[in-house]
């Protein structure tokens, strides 16, 4: 054995050391220099002598280049998911019928990590693969993504021949905010919270992204394979779990035995007490028999096992005090109150603002200014106030009142009944309201104007490069180049996305109009019976009530947009551009007439963009809410609150496997 290679040899395991040591421990024993320094030395080395290499080397985790998509891998044993139960009764059900079946049983009680699963394949100690989890029988391989997470062993302790283990990929909080921040200086939507964030992370094509998100990774399941050299394995999960920690995994923490209900529901009052003070975010808690023997005896349902269940924590809730009401003045110039909160930690992030919906909210709930409030977040994601506590007020709170002068044009404002209780600015031109308009005339549902967003907009406007919509179509690079945070690349890359967005077709084009009321079902249903943007301009009220679910509101807002001859304008400067004004959509058959659907979770092979242009072609409706009008929900990966509705309400749920099967693909 030659120097070089001995030199090399000895900087993997010194590397592999102290990243196991900094990354997973949180101990650095050397400086990141000393780290960095070791680590260009090995990547040259290795370079110079590639008859070295070694797919286990630390340089391999960030080695990979950046793919053009992910490929499909079929996962050799199903990932499945767990049934749900929302109380403490529904618990003592699943326990009962656990001792009915086999007495004495032990149960492992382990927290519910909320993240995104992946299957990881170990061959001869080496890691050879990594899925998603997908629909459960497909996922995608994102190998180079987990690479990346230096938690994950690219290679065992020792040389298992074949082994498949599940873990859970999640975010944790500190990096999260991390990203977020980053994310908010560079312009760039929000992560809504720390799962989104990792399920955006490790779809990401390019491994140096993924890498710079800081995702991190539990191990909780044997997937398949031997777990000892001579081929045995351990009899139950507890225990398979030890091994795995002993092979070199991260593997759940906070996991109990316990062998009565009181002993579970200790356990889960614990982690629900525990769940604030944590590094990453837990959802909920599972429970699982804990001898593999007697979890082949209760045996496995269509989807789930019979032998393990998810315990999900109800919302989170948290008292805080509302500082201040805030005003945003939307594309149709609806007046909506944010609550300014004093900062509280809420389900995984930090919520300083809440939204108030409208006047009629404020004075149902008695919420006044100085209130002491209690918050949480509407299926997780968006902060809302739930009450206020008036018995706590001292007397310096405050009655709010909606403004009578527009916050960003000073024109009055009107209450608008008929409109959902709304306040409304009158100024067509008001400048929030033109801002707001042309965000949603480049988003992704209108005409999808990739990079063009809230800051290059109020940048294009206050410059005076644009006056509306219109004027985009206009713009040269030169004319945005030297604009904050932009570039000569990145102003040709707009000015191509703008170009490209001229074929969008009239059903994206009614939509980008933000006329008011009609979203993207009703632009598609205009489109259909009108086909060009000219034909729109002479339709009468009772002409569009005859599209079916057009109501006479929604109908006079469209002939009341067209109507305005600025609106007109607007539209032949539209067609003057070369933007295609013509229904590009057509039906290919009516199979879904009438049915309903909605999509949630991540798609093992397109995206629910693509699957709600398929249910469009065949006569389908696409919902963003589930409700007793719901004829499927469309479920992939990681599916959330959506999937739980539709089981309380008995939709039934569907795959992309049997969508596929319905469309006849």
């Amino acid at each position: 054995m030659d120097a070089i290679f001995e030199r090399i040899k000895k900087l993997r395991e010194r590397l592999l050391y102290h990243a196991k040591l900094y990354y997973v421990y949180d101990s650095p024993e050397i400086s990141d220099y000393d780290y960095d320094m070791m680590y260009a030395e090995l990547k040259k080395l290795e370079e110079e002598n590639p008859q070295y290499y070694d797919p286990a080397s630390p340089t391999q985790r960030i080695g990979g280049k950046a793919l053009d998509k992910f490929e499909k891998v079929t996962h050799t044993v199903i990932m499945n998911s767990l049934s749900d139960v929302f109380s403490y009764e529904e618990l003592g059900d699943f326990l009962l019928r656990m001792e009915k079946i086999s007495e004495g049983l032990v149960y492992s009680v382990e927290p519910k990590i909320d993240g995104l699963s992946v299957a990881l394949t170990y061959e001869n100690g080496v890691l050879v693969r990594a899925a998603t989890r997908g629909d459960g029988i497909v996922g995608e391989d994102v190998t180079q993504n987990i690479k990346t997470i230096f938690s994950v062993p690219l290679k065992l302790k020792e040389p298992i021949p074949y082994l498949c283990v599940r873990g859970e990929v999640y975010m944790p909080r500190e990096n999260f905010e991390r990203v977020n921040a980053k994310r908010e200086a560079q312009g760039q939507p929000l992560f809504a919270n720390p799962r989104n964030a990792a399920a955006g992370s490790l779809r990401q094509l390019d491994p140096e992204v993924v890498a710079a998100r800081g995702l991190d990774i539990f191990i909780f399941n044997l997937q398949e394979g031997e777990l000892y050299m001579d081929g045995t394995t351990p009899d139950s999960h507890t225990a398979e779990l030890e091994r795995l920690d002993e092979l070199g995994f991260t593997v759940l923490q906070d996991c109990i035995k316990a062998s009565s209900y009181d002993d579970v529901i200790s356990h889960i009052e614990k982690l629900g007490e525990k769940r604030e003070h944590l590094a990453y975010d837990i959802d909920g808690v599972v429970i699982k028999v804990d001898s593999i023997e007697q979890r082949r005896k209760i045996g496995e349902g269509t989807n789930t096992p019979k032998w393990a269940v998810a315990y999900k924590f109800p919302p989170e809730q948290k008292k805080t005090k509302l500082l201040s009401v805030d005003i945003a003045v939307g594309r149709t110039g609806v007046l909506t109150p944010t609550a300014v909160l004093e900062p509280v930690r809420l389900a995984g992030t930090t919520v300083s603002r809440a939204t108030l919906h409208n006047l009629e909210f404020i004075r149902e709930r008695d919420i006044m200014i100085g209130d002491n409030v209690m918050v949480q977040k509407a299926g997780d994601i968006i902060p809302e106030i739930v009450c206020a506590y008036p018995k706590e007020r001292d007397g310096s709170e405050k009655v709010f009142n909606m403004p009578q002068f527009c916050p960003s044009c000073g024109e009055p404002v009107f209450y608008d009944e008929d409109e959902g209780a709304a306040t409304r600015c009158t100024n067509s031109l008001c400048p929030a309201q033109l801002a707001r308009g042309i965000e949603h005339f480049a988003s992704k549902d209108a005409m999808n104007i990739d990079g063009l967003g809230p800051h290059i907009v109020e940048l294009l406007l206050s410059n005076g490069i644009i006056k509306d919509a219109a004027d985009l179509y206009s713009i040269k690079a030169s004319d945005i180049s030297n604009l904050d945070r932009m570039g000569e690349k990145s102003a040709q890359n707009i000015v191509n996305a703008i170009e490209n967005s001229k074929e969008a077709g009239l059903e994206r084009l009614i939509y980008a109009l933000g006329i008011r009321n009609v979203g993207e079902v009703a632009a598609t249903a205009l489109a259909k019976k009108y086909q060009t943007l000219e034909a729109c301009f002479d339709a009468t009220a009772a002409d569009i009530c005859e599209i079916e679910d057009f109501g006479l509101i929604t109908a006079n807002c469209v002939v009341n947009y067209f109507s305005h001859e600025q609106n007109k304008d607007l539209c032949r400067r539209l067609i003057e551009a070369g933007v295609n004004t013509i229904a590009v959509k057509k039906q290919l058959n009516n199979i879904f007439e009438g049915m309903t659907f909605v999509l949630t979770g991540t798609l093992p092979t397109m995206t629910r963009d693509e699957a709600s242009e398929l249910i469009k072609e065949r006569g389908g409706k696409v919902s963003g809410s589930v409700s007793s009008k719901t004829t499927y929900v469309l479920a992939g990966e990681e599916a959330g609150s959506k999937l739980t509705k539709a089981k309380t309400l008995g939709i039934e749920i569907i795959d992309e496997a049997a969508f596929m099967r319905m469309i006849g693909d």
